[in-house]
């Protein structure tokens, strides 16, 4: 038995792969972010490692932030696939390893007339027959495979690196997260300014309603300024209605977002204030950085598996050594079991070779090189549109903020205008027409404002996700930190 059990440990350190050595592809997009008029000039050689507490910095927006990381459905999905991945790793990790049972039993049997015994574990039965009785205790190894190609070893590297993928995969859904409840609590503001100015617009239409009407009776004014006053007032109160329904909306999809009821307090009042709580984060100049992207390591992680399961199918086209071993005791009499007369050992390797399958071997190689080669594809085409959506948000970076201080400058002068128009109108000086036109500018101007300033503030939310680094949320894994070195560990967990 010491043999035996020197002959397994041997055979399953030195197993080999059949594996191709895993060589990080290159990267398949430039080695720097686009430059131009459209581009900020960056600085920073590299991105520094921040949270999502350095960008979004409203104490309100935080709260809600943690809040959603305990409570969101999603988060608890990616949370149980870690759980799913770990046990099938585990579970493929343990045939590196035999499997050893133990079993104890008690035989009792019947023999005709004109049998003998000669143990104490035989009876007469009274009717010419007798009865035999015994005991064993067994223990044995079943069909353990000594993996002398590697094959399970490969498997074991492919599960593995399945388990960090998972995880990576989790990590990808609370970056998401994150800056989706960003976005929405963004969005939310947006709307709360906008229904406070189709509030105001309605009131102030309002007010010139009552004139226009009252400079009608006395006849001062024609019909149709009483007309025009009618339609700016309609068309605010329809707006009025229609940001009534989106900041519900807002709310409703935020609380999904954070899988439960969330806290009136810890909502914005408007985007002049939500706005400037959202930092700017610097992207640095080396697009390497994508490689930290949770959605990239996810991808390289399958690769890795890939590339192992050709170790598995090129093992495959080897024959398969297999060892079954049983040891143990058997008596009639329960006292004499574990005597040195009683004990019985067998051991039974085999050898297992397929001749013929029709070229199933060699197309199981060729599948896993295919396999393979999708999973390259699909890593690379991930740290294109990675690169891609940094490129894109880098632009809108690059000349929002000019687009918003001239968006404000249009709002003032269209606020004078106004204000001075309808001046000149009561002192009739004016035409309504000129005051109307002047209330409409002033109107069209600050809803834009309002959506300029929610895409700045949102540009900031989107570089925080798609440069994909966060070491808060890597921290609240629940599964392995991402790692180089995928070998198989040896032992039993």
């Amino acid at each position: 038995m010491r043999t035996i059990a020197l002959l397994l440990g041997a055979t399953s350190l030195g197993a080999c792969s059949l594996a191709p050595p895993y060589v990080r592809p290159d990267l398949p997009v430039p080695p720097s972010w686009p430059v131009g008029d459209a581009y900020l000039a960056q600085s920073e050689a590299a991105l520094p490692s921040v949270t999502y507490r350095d960008i979004f910095r409203d104490p309100r927006l935080q709260a809600i932030i943690e809040q959603a990381l305990v409570n969101n459905r999603d988060l608890r999905v990616a949370a149980a696939n870690i759980a799913v991945a770990r046990a099938t790793y585990h579970i493929q990790r343990a045939e590196l390893l035999p499997e050893v049972d133990a079993s104890g039993g008690y035989r009792l049997a019947r023999t005709a007339s004109g049998g003998s015994s000669s143990n104490s574990g035989t009876g007469s039965t009274g009717n010419g027959g007798t009865t035999n009785g015994s005991f064993s205790a067994d223990i044995g190894i079943t069909s353990f495979e000594i993996d002398l190609f590697g094959r399970i070893r490969s498997l074991t590297t492919a599960a593995q690196n399945r388990y960090f993928e998972t995880e990576a995969a989790a990590r990808a859904t609370r970056l998401t997260l994150v800056g989706d409840i960003g976005t929405a609590w963004l969005t939310y503001a947006s709307d709360k300014s906008l229904l406070k100015i189709a509030q105001d617009t309605a009131a102030s239409a309002g007010e010139s309603v009552k004139l226009t009407k009252a400079r009608l009776d006395g006849g001062v004014a024609p019909g149709t300024d009483l007309a025009q006053a009618q339609i700016v007032l309609t068309t605010a109160q329809s707006d009025l209605a229609q940001q009534t329904t989106a900041v519900a909306q807002d709310l409703n999809a935020l609380q999904l977002l954070v899988g439960a009821p969330i806290d009136p307090a810890l909502l914005p009042a408007s985007i002049e204030e939500a706005a400037p709580t959202v930092a700017a984060l610097p992207a640095g100049l080396d697009s390497g950085v994508l490689l930290r992207r949770p959605d990239v390591v996810q991808a390289e992680y399958e690769l890795r598996a890939a590339n192992a399961e050709i170790g598995a199918a090129r093992a495959a086209l080897f024959p398969r050594i297999s060892l079954t071993a049983l040891a143990g005791f058997a008596s009639g009499p329960l006292g004499s079991l574990f005597t040195g007369g009683a004990f019985n050992y067998s051991v039974a390797p085999s050898v297992n070779y397929p001749i013929f399958r029709a070229g199933a071997g060699r197309a199981g190689v060729q599948q896993s090189r295919a396999q393979r080669d999708v999973a390259l594809a699909t890593y690379e085409k991930a740290i294109q549109t990675a690169f891609r959506e940094v490129s894109d948000a880098l632009a809108r970076r690059g000349t929002i903020a000019a687009q918003t201080s001239a968006q404000r400058a249009l709002t003032a002068a269209a606020t004078n205008n106004y204000r001075l128009s309808d001046a000149r109108y009561r002192g009739g000086i004016d035409t309504f027409l000129q005051s109307l036109d002047a209330q409409r500018s002033l109107y069209s101007a600050q809803r834009t404002l309002v959506a300029t300033q929610l895409t700045e503030a949102t540009n900031l939310v989107t570089l925080y996700r798609v440069l994909g680094g966060d070491s808060m949320l890597d921290a609240t894994a629940s599964g392995p930190k991402p790692v180089r070195d995928t070998a198989a560990p040896t032992g039993n967990r």
